[in-house]
């Protein structure tokens, strides 16, 4: 597996955002990743560190954006799903970045069973996500 890099390749990374939002993100609309994806590189990005991971071609395949110990966005690529790379960045914000806090949307159970095999407890809920939509976000933090 390729090593995690700083990364602020912000179109390539928003490319990898969009597949992985369309594969695993149901319950959005067409219209809501149009909104979150015109966010993404302009308002998201810019405001947490990004590392990243190629896959076996070069290309970046996984990222995840970090702010104040907690995870603020990790996306793998869906070709790229289960074979390790969200593991990987997960686990160097852990050892290396003091990460202990995610918010999840409550839709994506994927993402919920990710962080529960990781050592994550919900630990609070709100009705809608940061930008005031209909999606219900969990607070999660990582159990000692």
């Amino acid at each position: 597996m390729k090593q995690i890099e700083r990364c602020i390749d912000y179109d390539a990374l928003t490319m990898v955002w969009l597949a992985s939002v369309r594969a695993t993100h149901f319950f959005l609309s067409d219209s809501d990743i149009d909104f979150y994806r015109q966010r993404i590189p302009c308002c998201y990005m810019p405001e947490v560190e990004l590392y990243a991971i190629r896959n076996g071609s070069g290309r970046w395949c996984a990222f995840i954006g970090l702010a104040n110990a907690r995870v603020e966005m990790l996306f793998v690529h869906p070709d790229e799903i289960g074979k390790g790379y969200g593991s990987k960045l997960l686990q160097f914000a852990i050892d290396n970045k003091g990460v202990t806090e995610v918010d999840v949307n409550e839709q994506n159970v994927q993402a919920l069973k990710f962080y529960f095999k990781h050592g994550f407890a919900i630990i609070g809920r709100d009705d809608v996500d940061s930008e005031g939509r209909p999606y219900p976000i969990l607070h999660l933090v990582k159990e000692p």
